[in-house]
Protein backbone atom coordinates (compact mmCIF):
# COMPACT_ATOMS: atom_id res chain seq x y z
CA UNK A 1 0.00 0.00 0.00
CA UNK A 2 1.12 3.30 -0.99
CA UNK A 3 0.17 6.17 1.35
CA UNK A 4 -0.49 9.75 0.16
CA UNK A 5 1.58 12.39 1.62
CA UNK A 6 -1.48 13.60 3.58
CA UNK A 7 -2.19 10.24 5.07
CA UNK A 8 1.65 9.53 5.66
CA UNK A 9 1.55 13.02 7.69
CA UNK A 10 -1.80 12.36 9.42
CA UNK A 11 0.11 8.28 10.35
CA UNK A 12 3.50 10.22 11.46
CA UNK A 13 1.69 12.53 13.46
CA UNK A 14 -0.41 9.83 15.18
CA UNK A 15 2.89 7.86 15.56
CA UNK A 16 3.93 10.80 17.68
CA UNK A 17 1.29 10.41 19.97
CA UNK A 18 1.73 7.45 20.45
CA UNK A 19 5.36 7.78 20.80
CA UNK A 20 4.32 10.75 23.72
CA UNK A 21 1.77 7.81 25.77
CA UNK A 22 4.50 5.56 25.82
CA UNK A 23 6.97 8.31 27.76
CA UNK A 24 4.16 9.39 29.80
CA UNK A 25 2.95 5.98 31.14
CA UNK A 26 7.03 4.93 31.68
CA UNK A 27 7.34 7.98 33.53
CA UNK A 28 4.35 7.50 35.52
CA UNK A 29 4.90 3.97 36.58
CA UNK A 30 7.88 5.29 38.48
CA UNK A 31 5.89 8.08 40.42
CA UNK A 32 2.93 5.96 40.87
CA UNK A 33 2.47 4.97 44.42
CA UNK A 34 0.15 1.99 44.53
CA UNK A 35 1.85 -1.23 42.73
CA UNK A 36 -2.03 -1.61 40.93
CA UNK A 37 -1.67 1.17 39.13
CA UNK A 38 1.98 0.86 38.25
CA UNK A 39 0.64 -2.50 37.04
CA UNK A 40 -2.12 -0.48 34.82
CA UNK A 41 0.35 2.14 33.57
CA UNK A 42 2.68 -0.74 32.59
CA UNK A 43 0.32 -2.25 30.46
CA UNK A 44 -1.18 0.56 28.81
CA UNK A 45 2.18 1.13 28.00
CA UNK A 46 2.72 -2.32 26.38
CA UNK A 47 -0.54 -1.56 24.59
CA UNK A 48 1.04 2.08 23.36
CA UNK A 49 3.72 0.77 21.92
CA UNK A 50 1.63 -2.04 19.86
CA UNK A 51 0.08 1.24 18.25
CA UNK A 52 3.19 2.98 18.05
CA UNK A 53 4.29 -0.31 16.46
CA UNK A 54 0.96 -0.82 13.86
CA UNK A 55 1.65 2.72 12.64
CA UNK A 56 5.24 1.84 11.72
CA UNK A 57 3.94 -0.86 9.62
CA UNK A 58 1.12 1.58 7.98
CA UNK A 59 4.41 3.87 7.10
CA UNK A 60 6.54 0.82 5.49
CA UNK A 61 3.29 -0.24 3.86
CA UNK A 62 1.43 -2.80 5.30
CA UNK A 63 -1.39 -2.73 7.68
CA UNK A 64 -1.43 -5.12 10.25
CA UNK A 65 -4.63 -7.02 10.97
CA UNK A 66 -7.14 -5.96 14.31
CA UNK A 67 -9.51 -7.95 16.75
CA UNK A 68 -11.78 -5.24 16.87
CA UNK A 69 -13.36 -6.48 19.49
CA UNK A 70 -11.68 -5.18 22.48
CA UNK A 71 -13.09 -5.64 25.66
CA UNK A 72 -10.18 -4.84 27.82
CA UNK A 73 -11.99 -1.90 29.39
CA UNK A 74 -15.16 -3.65 30.56
CA UNK A 75 -13.34 -6.44 31.56
CA UNK A 76 -10.87 -4.16 33.84
CA UNK A 77 -10.90 -5.06 37.23
CA UNK A 78 -9.17 -3.15 39.88
CA UNK A 79 -7.91 -3.76 43.24
CA UNK A 80 -8.50 -0.90 45.86
CA UNK A 81 -5.68 0.28 47.62
CA UNK A 82 -7.19 3.65 48.63
CA UNK A 83 -10.51 3.78 50.89
CA UNK A 84 -12.75 6.72 51.24
CA UNK A 85 -11.00 7.73 54.29
CA UNK A 86 -7.78 7.55 52.59
CA UNK A 87 -6.50 11.23 51.89
CA UNK A 88 -2.64 10.70 52.34
CA UNK A 89 0.16 12.54 49.63
CA UNK A 90 0.52 9.40 48.28
CA UNK A 91 -3.58 8.99 46.87
CA UNK A 92 -3.45 12.69 45.90
CA UNK A 93 -0.58 11.61 43.66
CA UNK A 94 -1.69 8.71 42.19
CA UNK A 95 -5.41 10.65 41.49
CA UNK A 96 -3.35 13.14 39.73
CA UNK A 97 -1.11 10.62 37.46
CA UNK A 98 -4.54 8.81 36.32
CA UNK A 99 -7.02 11.99 35.89
CA UNK A 100 -4.15 13.63 33.90
CA UNK A 101 -4.04 10.28 31.64
CA UNK A 102 -7.63 10.40 31.31
CA UNK A 103 -7.27 13.50 29.77
CA UNK A 104 -4.43 12.59 27.44
CA UNK A 105 -6.73 9.28 26.18
CA UNK A 106 -9.74 11.24 25.64
CA UNK A 107 -7.50 13.85 23.16
CA UNK A 108 -5.89 10.92 21.35
CA UNK A 109 -8.94 8.88 20.88
CA UNK A 110 -10.57 12.13 19.95
CA UNK A 111 -7.56 12.61 17.27
CA UNK A 112 -7.96 9.33 15.68
CA UNK A 113 -11.79 9.87 15.14
CA UNK A 114 -11.18 13.05 13.58
CA UNK A 115 -8.19 11.20 11.05
CA UNK A 116 -9.98 8.36 10.41
CA UNK A 117 -11.89 10.01 7.51
CA UNK A 118 -8.45 10.87 5.75
CA UNK A 119 -8.03 7.54 4.74
CA UNK A 120 -9.75 5.66 1.24
CA UNK A 121 -8.37 2.82 2.19
CA UNK A 122 -10.71 0.42 4.42
CA UNK A 123 -8.22 -1.91 6.28
CA UNK A 124 -6.42 1.13 7.45
CA UNK A 125 -9.74 2.93 8.68
CA UNK A 126 -10.47 -0.25 10.09
CA UNK A 127 -7.37 -0.19 12.04
CA UNK A 128 -7.49 3.85 13.15
CA UNK A 129 -11.46 2.98 14.32
CA UNK A 130 -9.76 -0.51 16.32
CA UNK A 131 -6.57 1.79 17.47
CA UNK A 132 -9.64 4.69 18.54
CA UNK A 133 -11.22 2.03 20.61
CA UNK A 134 -8.60 0.93 22.67
CA UNK A 135 -7.87 4.46 23.28
CA UNK A 136 -11.15 4.59 24.94
CA UNK A 137 -11.00 1.66 26.67
CA UNK A 138 -7.38 2.77 28.54
CA UNK A 139 -10.07 6.02 29.79
CA UNK A 140 -12.46 3.36 30.39
CA UNK A 141 -9.75 1.18 32.92
CA UNK A 142 -8.06 4.40 34.54
CA UNK A 143 -11.70 5.45 35.74
CA UNK A 144 -12.53 2.12 36.85
CA UNK A 145 -9.03 2.71 38.97
CA UNK A 146 -10.26 6.07 40.37
CA UNK A 147 -13.33 4.83 41.32
CA UNK A 148 -11.92 1.56 43.06
CA UNK A 149 -9.88 3.77 44.95
CA UNK A 150 -12.34 6.24 45.63
CA UNK A 151 -11.09 9.39 43.61
CA UNK A 152 -14.29 9.43 41.42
Amino acid sequence: MVLKEKERTVIEDLQTQEKSCVEKYTKYATQAKDPELKKLFKTLKDKEQEHYDSLSKVLSGTVPECNCNDSDGRDYQPKATYTSMTDSEDKKNDAFLATDCIGTEKLVSGTYNNEVFAFGDSSLRKLLADIQVEEQNHAEMLYKYKVANAMA
